[in-house]
């Protein structure tokens, strides 16, 4: 099995469900699993992983990653909303895959919603990280393409361009095809 993960997709594709659903299944057979988030991410819980299915699971928050060193007895790391760590935290949990036998499975975003890969992402790909695709559909009325791109809107229902891609709030993201995407966000069509 490859020791370094990566489960990408787009928002509501269910990353953190399948991240609770493995620290389950791993720790049903006896696997001692760590799971670690961003401190960051404070939109549900500060100490847990929570899946907008409603699934719980308790984690150790933290600002970054640098000064992390897994329990001995722990075999798994997961790792939750990646994006929002640096590409020198990806380093580290390279070390410690590498270094000390542990598998890391990391869950979060790929691209941000400018096309743009987040830096954690961009160094998952270039460490050579298993990539796993989560698929979901587009969150546009009747279109069943699969959803592989954001879309941020402002208050007003606007697709906004640029800013700060480090926001919090499924409520102002469209997950949609890039189709809709293009459409959206090129031509500034206000189709939702």
């Amino acid at each position: 099995m490859a020791n370094l993960h990566f489960h990408y997709g787009v928002m509501n594709s269910s990353k953190s469900a399948a991240l609770i659903t493995n620290a389950y299944a791993f720790s049903e057979k006896g696997t001692c699993v760590e799971v670690i988030k961003p401190s960051y991410d404070k939109r549900f819980s500060v100490e847990e992983v929570v899946s907008r299915t409603g699934l719980r699971w308790n984690a150790s928050a933290m600002p970054n990653l640098q000064g992390y060193c897994p329990s001995r007895s722990t075999e798994v790391i997961l790792v939750d909303e990646v994006q929002f760590f640096s590409a020198e935290d990806i380093d580290k949990l390279v070390q410690i895959a590498d270094c000390h036998g542990k598998i890391v499975m990391c869950y979060g975003l790929m691209v941000d919603s400018n096309e743009k890969l987040f830096p954690a992402a961009q160094r998952l790909i270039e460490v050579g990280a298993k990539l796993h695709r989560m698929n979901s559909p587009c969150q546009i009325r009747g279109c069943l393409k699969l959803a592989t791109h954001h879309l941020r809107f402002d208050n007003d229902g606007n697709v906004v361009h640029a800013g700060e891609q480090f926001e919090l709030g499924a409520g102002k993201y469209k997950s949609v095809c890039r189709e809709h995407y293009n459409k959206l966000y090129y031509a500034k069509d206000k189709e939702r």
